[in-house]
């Protein structure tokens, strides 16, 4: 059993985080934290000003609520919005608050490439420095 989980998810359609949560309500600890965690990744200044900011701001406001909405399955559960390089800013944020397990899931890859796991979860699978469950 773990006492801080780290649960990555993505806002895309073939994300499922359903799976993702239901998992680390299993290998949660009782009165285990859980961070639900997104990564932004940082637009490049040029498109910034093509991006009014109040539309910036209400897209956060919406993944934060999202989060925070998954998060609320846990008795100590919290939804945190990020920016940065998927795989290396979430292994930064796990090295610095403890996380124990981060439970990612890996795309469901073709036929041609059914050996390989997706570029961020095998980016954190093959550097954290804590225990990583792998959701196919």
């Amino acid at each position: 059993m773990y006492h801080h989980l780290l649960v990555p998810v993505a806002f895309d359609t073939d994300h499922k985080p359903a799976d993702a949560l239901a998992v680390a309500r299993q290998l949660a600890a009782p009165g285990a934290r859980v961070t639900v965690l997104h990564v932004m990744e940082e637009a490049p200044p040029y498109a910034l000003t093509y991006i009014p900011a109040d539309v910036t701001r209400s897209l956060r406001d919406a993944l934060q609520a999202e989060l925070d909405a998954m998060a609320q399955g846990f008795d100590d559960g919290h939804g945190v919005l990020i920016e940065g390089q998927p795989g290396r800013t979430l292994l930064d944020w796990a090295h610095e608050h403890a996380v124990d397990c981060i439970v990612i899931a890996s795309h469901r890859p073709g036929i041609e490439d059914r050996w390989f796991m997706g570029s961020t979860a095998s980016w954190v699978v093959g550097r954290a420095q804590c225990a990583v469950h792998v959701l196919r």
